[in-house]
Formats: C-alpha cells, sequence, structure tokens
C-alpha cells in the first residue's frame, strides 16, 4: 500500500479550519485590512496573500539588488564585507 494512502477523514482540512485560516491571513493584507466592511469571501482572500507574496517576493528583489550594487561601491576600510554578506544571506 501507497504510504500517500491515508484515511480519507484524517487527511481532510474541514470547513471550521479553512475559515480559520482565512481570519488568520486577513489581518496580514494591507489592502483587506483596510477595507471597513467585515465580510471578504474566502476566495478574495487566498487571491490578495497569493498578490502580496508576489509584491513581498519583488520588493526583497529589488533590495537584494540594491544592497549588492551599496555593497560594490562600498569602500571595505574596517567592514569585514564577507561577514556582513554571510549575516545578510542567512535566512530566517
Amino acid at each position: 500500500m501507497s504510504s500517500r494512502r491515508t484515511s480519507s477523514s484524517a487527511s481532510k482540512i474541514t470547513e471550521d479550519e479553512i475559515n480559520n485560516l482565512i481570519m488568520k491571513l486577513r489581518p496580514l493584507l494591507p489592502r483587506l485590512n483596510q477595507r471597513r466592511n467585515g465580510t471578504v469571501p474566502a476566495s478574495e482572500v487566498v487571491k490578495e496573500t497569493c498578490n502580496y507574496i508576489r509584491s513581498l517576493q519583488s520588493e526583497a528583489d529589488d533590495l537584494s539588488e540594491r544592497l549588492s550594487q551599496l555593497l560594490g561601491s562600498m569602500d571595505s576600510n574596517g567592514v569585514d564585507i564577507t561577514l556582513l554578506i554571510n549575516l545578510l544571506q542567512q535566512q530566517y
């Protein structure tokens, strides 16, 4: 038997669990968090989550590029550039 086969009840996520996850996502999304009305369809929260993640990835890429440019033009006197680069490349 395949390891992917599990009891269907153990692998299903309930509607309450989905709603709970959607409620946890919404406050993290600036565009949805600014809205005054309380109800936002779950599909909109998921779409906005995807858009926000793409936006954050793009921002991180832009900042990384700017940092690389700054490090390339930086005077290395008294600065351990290797240590600085290693610190900046650490993933959280």
